[in-house]
């Protein structure tokens, strides 16, 4: 899942990373990048809400495939160079990136200790800063060995490479599968209502929300906001990988610290109250600024907006039912879809208003922020204490 997850995250950034060089061939406006994420958030939104059912039906390393491969022809279809092929890209790329992880959440509740949830589904989700890390890398690097298509066409190759080097493990760890469950499309409803109906729940779709619209934005618009500033496409994409690759160390260290010193929705409170900090810090860049304060911004921005994900992750799994994990988790990531469809097109209608890249990162920092004393508010010394959801009828 961690190999599985690390290439989602490699396509699923690529366009963002090399998209300085989209823009320039195509004679684009830096605004069109928030309206692609915009668009790939809104599908993603709907695949999540619907892929519980389909997790049991065909299983969860079977939709693990199937998000590769749907991720692999998103980003391939991009070559062509239209904004039509751009949009059919951001429809499967969109899909594919947001059923992977309740795929692997569905997995990894089944197999991880309770005690230490937090920290295994932290490490799984290291993968996605590590993936951050390759594409900030390799997506510059490719580039200027073939051009943004060719980078685009490797990608793609290596998520279907990917896909087939997963079905030897799929008779093991698909087991649990119900192939007579059905799919319906009140399962859409079911599953946003099944997470508004606990406390808990309801916070951390909220959290979801918040923190997954300031780790969009980032993501999407740093480079370019770097290149803005003076920096080349690979000096931009260096500094991008190095602040990146703080988030490996510090999803272990905030997992760790979940499952054995400080209660999860506590800790994932404090990442709130830095993110928003942060956030705002960077919105305040200026070309004259040392790289080491714009790398120092970056890193904490690292160290909190994209180190959350396993926290959220495990206390979802934790409150779900069993056999429930996939879809509850993503009704969860459904919200933090909903964040990451809107705050990109926020971001991008500020910046065609103002011309400010700064702007919008300030107006980034407002959710977090809520969301940190929410969580607070509601935060227990004991993780025995949280609600959880019912458990459902068996499927029939």
């Amino acid at each position: 899942m961690f190999v599985q997850q690390t290439i989602v995250a490699i396509g699923r950034i690529l366009p963002a990373v090399i998209a300085p060089a989209i823009i320039v061939d195509l004679q684009l406006d830096p605004a069109w990048v928030g309206a692609y994420f915009g668009l790939t958030a809104f599908w993603a939104l709907l695949f999540q809400m619907g892929c519980g059912s389909f997790i049991v039906r065909y299983g969860a390393l079977r939709i693990s495939q199937a998000a590769l491969v749907m991720l692999a022809v998103g980003t391939a279809v991009t070559v062509e160079g239209s904004l039509l092929m751009f949009a059919l890209s951001a429809i499967l790329g969109g899909g594919g990136a947001a059923v992977s992880t309740p795929a692997s959440s569905h997995l990894l509740g089944r197999y991880s200790p309770p005690q230490y949830a937090p920290l295994v589904f932290s490490i799984k989700q290291t993968a996605v800063p590590a993936g951050l890390l390759l594409a900030g890398f390799l997506g510059p690097l490719l580039t200027s060995w073939t051009d943004w298509r060719g980078a685009m066409l490797i990608v793609a190759g290596v998520c279907f490479a990917s896909a087939f080097a997963l079905e030897p493990l799929r008779e093991k760890f698909d087991n649990d599968r119900i192939v007579t469950h059905a799919f319906h499309l009140s399962d859409l409803k079911g599953t946003l209502t099944s997470v508004l109906a606990v406390r808990d729940l309801r916070s951390l779709s909220y959290a979801c929300f918040a923190f997954n619209a300031v780790q969009t934005v980032v993501t999407t618009y740093f480079v370019i906001y770097l290149t803005t500033l003076g920096y080349t496409l690979a000096a931009a994409g260096f500094v991008f990988s190095m602040a990146v690759a703080i988030a490996i160390p510090g999803r272990i260290v905030w997992g760790w610290i979940g499952s054995v010193r400080v209660a999860p929705l506590r800790v994932m409170a404090g990442l709130a109250f830095g993110m928003a900090a942060s956030v705002a810090f960077i919105g305040l860049y200026e070309a004259s600024w040392p790289v080491l304060w714009v790398g120092l911004g970056a890193g904490a921005l690292s160290a909190t907006a994209l180190s959350w994900h396993g926290l959220l992750l495990s206390e979802a799994a934790r409150l779900a039912p069993e056999g429930q994990r996939g879809a509850v988790t993503g009704g969860v990531l459904s919200f933090g879809q909903l964040g990451a469809m809107l705050m990109p097109l926020i971001y991008s209608g500020l910046l065609s208003l103002t011309g400010s890249y700064g702007l919008g990162f300030i107006v980034c920092a407002v959710p977090p922020l809520l969301v940190a004393f929410d969580l607070l508010r509601i935060g227990r010394g004991k993780r025995g204490e949280t609600e959880t959801l019912p458990a459902r009828p068996p499927p029939h």
